[in-house]
């Protein structure tokens, strides 16, 4: 698989203009997110390009540790941290697709629920079995986990 990820392209070349434009944060959190695309492709056996589903898995993570950092920063009273790792969200948010709004992820449980005809909490693998591949990227995983189990209790 010889065929750069359009993706990846795009990192990049988003890369050498924040380096000319000299936009720290874009030009920081750009070689970031290429680091940890690099670290996933040479993960496991064999190294191997990553397609674009499986790199927008890599800045999903990547995104959600920035959230979950500033966060972390701002409860500690250390706002200026809190700040910077929201500016590296922001950036890797660009990349991302669209976030299912609620009634959208909704809207896709409810689906999901009646194409793998679960009921009760106990039928949660089921129905993220048939909804993962349908929310891709557009929504994390706890949220969706969340709205599933919600579903099912009620």
């Amino acid at each position: 698989m010889d065929r750069m990820s359009a993706l990846k392209d795009k990192l990049k070349a988003d890369l050498t203009a924040s380096m000319k434009s000299k936009d720290e944060v874009r030009t920081r959190t750009i070689r970031m997110a290429l680091a940890a695309v690099n670290v996933e492709e040479v993960a496991g056996k064999t190294a191997r390009e990553l397609s674009d589903d499986e790199i927008i898995k890599v800045l999903t993570k990547e995104a959600k540790k920035r959230r979950e950092a500033a966060e972390a920063f701002g409860n500690a009273g250390r706002a200026a941290q809190a700040q910077a790792e929201l500016d590296e969200q922001a950036v890797l948010e660009e990349y991302l697709p669209a976030q299912l709004s609620d009634e959208e992820l909704g809207a896709l449980v409810d689906e999901a629920i009646a194409e793998s005809g679960a009921s009760g909490p106990q039928a949660m693998g089921q129905v993220m079995k048939v909804l993962n591949p349908k929310v891709a990227g557009r929504a994390e995983g706890g949220r969706v986990a969340q709205a599933v189990r919600a579903r099912l209790t009620a």
